[in-house]
């Protein structure tokens, strides 16, 4: 993709400028200490943060959701993005009110400002945008008449219609930073490639996710073939007929209420589909331990924790043919040594694969590192549930917004 819909940071001269930028730092924090876990989101936005290095930069982010362990200030993200960048990062713990808008007004020319976290303030994450309303919300009313701009670079955050995300449609030029230009071409160069055949690996927990993007993948013949791998496999499996043991059918009905509709989803998806969806035919049972053949029993109180050699065999010669691979999700319980040689197999088949390569997904990401293979990984994408919605056709309210702003703003 060489021309975008909305504008991007060759736009504009942001020379002494003041520049709001949001991103998306969200990440595994220590619940002890605080300690930031994985700053794999904070390097992807180095980039759009030195080209903005003679602006007065503000920058807003947010971490966690109300009442989860993680959701904490933004005080230590500002510590760690000064050593990443090696520039002073001054941190303001409040995102509107007197100590943020006085930091606003003193700020100089190269320098850098990281405000509260944004999920602090209710507006944040619950009022809609209709008709107006973030406009009208206090976060915007105060915070719009700083900024000549607003670059918007929180990619994973791109399906949330936010005050800090979309919010500021009105108010002046929103600008796609570096991460959201990268992330929209690397995205819509897999959908749109002739280079066949073209593979989707969905693994991990996340059914709903990877039923919602499974679907119009087939239909609209953006992948030939799907691998399916972890607790995704195992509804495709139930749905097929296959005894996956009673503690998996609990685990899957106990962390998707809605899982009744969701393996009538897979019945049609085979129903259409079945040759070009490969399950596996082998398991690797937690806690015994125990390799068994799919179709076999599987004893009450075991777990299916990884895929098995023969199912590693037959998907990597699949993965061996293809031009093009879309990977989100392990085979298994990868964390755990003992069950992580079928993700490992399988992802390091991809990595010595000639294919074009999209990656997403926290954990996909976490056993890639784990696993050393992020050189040879292609593009690694910074979003999860974002990365679904927009390949998946969904609406994705941050693109929209940035799409309506240049239709508002017109020109350079």
């Amino acid at each position: 993709m060489d021309t975008f819909p909305f504008y991007t940071m060759n736009d504009f001269d942001f020379t002494g400028k003041r520049v709001y930028l949001r991103i998306d730092i969200n990440s595994p924090i220590n619940p002890i200490n605080g300690e930031i876990l994985d700053d794999t989101r904070f390097r992807h936005h180095i980039q759009t943060i030195n080209e903005l290095k003679n602006s007065k930069l503000v920058i807003v982010a947010h971490q966690g959701r109300p009442g989860d362990s993680d959701f904490v200030s933004l005080r230590n993200h500002a510590r760690h993005l000064e050593k990443l960048i090696g520039r002073d990062v001054t941190f303001v713990d409040s995102l509107i009110g007197s100590a943020a808008e006085d930091g606003i007004r003193r700020m100089k020319t190269g320098e850098i400002v990281m405000l509260e976290n944004s999920r602090f303030y209710s507006e944040e994450v619950v009022v809609k945008d209709e008709e107006n309303s973030l406009e009208n919300t206090h976060i915007i009313k105060t915070l719009s008449q700083f900024f000549d701009y607003y670059v918007i670079d929180a990619f994973a955050a791109i399906h949330r219609a936010q005050a800090t995300l979309t919010g500021f449609r009105n108010a002046g030029p929103n600008i796609a930073g570096r991460l959201m230009e990268n992330e929209v071409k690397n995205i819509e160069m897999f959908k749109t490639s002739n280079r066949h055949p073209k593979l989707a690996i969905l693994g991990g927990s996340k059914i709903t996710d990877a039923i919602q993007v499974a679907r119009p993948f087939l239909e609209n013949n953006i992948v030939d073939d799907i691998i399916l791998g972890g607790v995704v496999a195992n509804i495709f499996l139930w749905a097929s007929g296959v005894d996956i043991g009673l503690r998996n059918k609990e685990f899957i009905m106990k962390h998707s209420k809605n899982y009744e509709r969701l393996i009538e989803d897979c019945k049609y998806l085979l129903s259409k589909y079945r040759k070009s969806i490969h399950m596996p035919v082998d398991f690797v049972l937690n806690p015994s331990g125990d390799r068994i053949n799919s179709g076999e029993h599987v004893p009450e109180g075991e777990l299916i924790a990884d895929i098995g050699m023969e199912s590693v065999a037959n998907f990597s010669k699949i993965i061996g043919n293809a031009k093009n691979i879309f990977l989100n999700g392990p085979m298994g319980m990868y964390e755990i040594n003992e069950y992580s040689l079928g993700t490992r197999e399988l992802f390091n088949d991809v990595a010595q694969s000639n294919a074009s390569k999209i990656v997403g997904g926290g954990h996909t990401i976490n056993a890639i590192n784990e696993f050393s293979l992020t050189r040879s990984m292609g593009y690694i994408s910074t979003g999860g549930g974002a990365l679904i919605n927009y390949l998946s056709g969904e609406s994705i309210p941050v693109i929209e917004s940035l799409i309506k702003n240049r239709e508002i703003f017109g020109g350079n």
